[in-house]
């Protein structure tokens, strides 16, 4: 019956709240909840901006308590994912922050370029230029979840203040 009631709500365009690591949170209901990933806990397309021909899409991985590496080596790994376009790397214009949002340390990425990915089951099939990165990594009570939102460089600035209003709204599970 929940899960129903959960479908419905989805379907329907209302707001999910949705967890993991001891974090809750609300995606915007205007991005799409996507069916079960591996290693991820929740994925979200968000539609193209006006004159982008595919849209974004936000990867949610929770591994566990202690899992998953640690947060500058998920940086990296992000950070690496992505070069320029004579293929040289995008590593000294990538900016990086970390501070404290909804009261948990939060580390942010941001990085522009030809996306490349990270392997078959991590990237695209062919490297895709003008992309966009914008990552976060929270430290929830129960170990780190990363947020991963990559597409095309418009759609991604489109949905930059969604994305960091979704993150200001956290709170503890």
């Amino acid at each position: 019956m929940l899960t129903v009631v959960m479908l419905s709500l989805a379907v329907a365009g209302v707001a999910r709240a949705e967890g993991a690591g001891g974090l809750k949170w609300t995606a915007p209901t205007e991005w799409t909840a996507q069916g079960e990933r591996p290693m991820r806990v929740a994925t979200y397309s968000i539609p193209a901006a006006k004159g982008d021909t595919e849209g974004a899409e936000l990867a949610v991985f929770y591994f566990g308590e202690g899992q998953g590496g640690g947060v500058d080596a998920n940086v990296k790994r992000w950070v690496s994912q992505f070069q320029k376009a004579d293929g040289t790397s995008v590593e000294k214009d990538a900016k990086t922050k970390k501070e404290t949002v909804a009261g948990f340390p939060v580390t942010t990425v941001d990085v522009k370029g030809t996306y490349a990915g990270g392997g078959p089951m991590m990237g695209p099939a062919t490297p895709k230029p003008s992309f966009r990165l914008i990552g976060a990594i929270v430290e929830g009570p129960s170990g780190a979840v990363f947020f991963k939102l990559t597409g095309p460089e418009k759609t991604v600035a489109g949905a930059e203040k969604t994305f960091r209003k979704m993150l200001e709204g956290m709170k503890k599970e």
